[in-house]
């Protein structure tokens, strides 16, 4: 990936579509409707389209979430992995495996790593029923740890299920960042990503991310219009070498992000560690870079 040619990386984009299906049943994005409205389903081919067109780069994925569904993701960590190598300037492939899998899942993160060079990990707590800092994650954990990856974790509230009956089921306790300061803590080595900003839980992302060095928080999922004052103050200070642009694409398209963000009272200094350095950095994109 030439770095110089790209203006942003996307850390956090799902793929909701598989280049295998004949028609697109819009189920995952109708639980997202109560909060995004109607969102658009695309293929991996299509997103590496869409954000070579803007000249970003973008962190895909999907999310395994068959504990509580008991239905296999409609695109698979395969799907997304092999085609993101056909597009190797602009996408970036993470997998996501459900805690709840136990052992099996371990041997899935494992041959994902090894034989689909997947560069990270997404975790979805509220959607997977699992607390970050529950000891049967951890063996997925090291996996990740012992390949040098980073995990990314949705935090704070989530869109899915907003509006629907019970929320979708959705149970938000899960998501609380602060479990994630005892994974930081048992996995020191291992790049956490903080998903979202983390409303309610805003201060505790922020005391996670600024107390533990391998912790990071992107800001997708939100206009950045709606950030609480702390977390631009932070991310305008002490933490401006920890925060990444992402959008959650396609909730919210880079598009309205980028326009939202650039109204921020930001120093000049720190917009581009926002939405290029700091994951060039993160994720390892250039020969030299380091991570901090």
């Amino acid at each position: 990936m030439d770095v110089n040619r790209i203006t942003a990386i996307d850390v956090h984009v799902h793929v909701l579509a598989s280049v295998a299906e004949q028609e697109r049943s819009g189920a995952e994005a109708s639980s997202l409707a109560g909060t995004f409205g109607t969102i658009p389903e695309l293929t991996v081919p299509e997103l590496a389209a869409y954000y070579r067109e803007r000249s970003m780069a973008a962190v895909v994925f999907t999310v395994d979430s068959v504990t509580r569904t008991g239905r296999e993701s409609r695109v698979s960590n395969e799907e997304i992995a092999e085609q993101a190598a056909d597009y190797a300037d602009t996408l970036i492939p993470f997998a996501s495996v459900d805690p709840g899998r136990g052992a099996a899942g371990v041997r899935i993160a494992r041959r994902l790593i090894e034989e689909h060079h997947v560069r990270g990990f997404k975790f979805h707590p509220s959607a997977q029923e699992f607390y970050p800092n529950d000891r049967a994650a951890y063996a997925l954990y090291e996996v990740i740890a012992e390949a040098g990856l980073p995990a990314l974790f949705h935090s704070g509230q989530t869109g899915v299920g907003s509006g629907q009956r019970a929320g979708g089921g959705i149970r938000l306790k899960y998501s609380n960042p602060i479990h994630l300061d005892d994974v930081a803590v048992d996995f020191p080595d291992m790049p956490i990503i903080i998903a979202h900003p983390s409303v309610p839980w805003q201060d505790e992302a922020l005391a996670v991310a600024g107390h533990k060095p391998q912790v990071y928080i992107d800001l997708s999922g939100w206009s950045p219009k709606y950030f609480a004052p702390q977390l631009v103050k932070h991310a305008n200070s002490l933490l401006k070498k920890k925060v990444l642009f992402g959008s959650d694409f396609p909730a919210i398209t880079p598009d309205r992000w980028l326009a939202d963000f650039a109204k921020l009272d930001l120093k000049d200094e720190v917009r581009p560690l926002i939405l290029k350095d700091n994951a060039i950095r993160l994720l390892g994109l250039a020969p030299d870079a380091e991570q901090s």
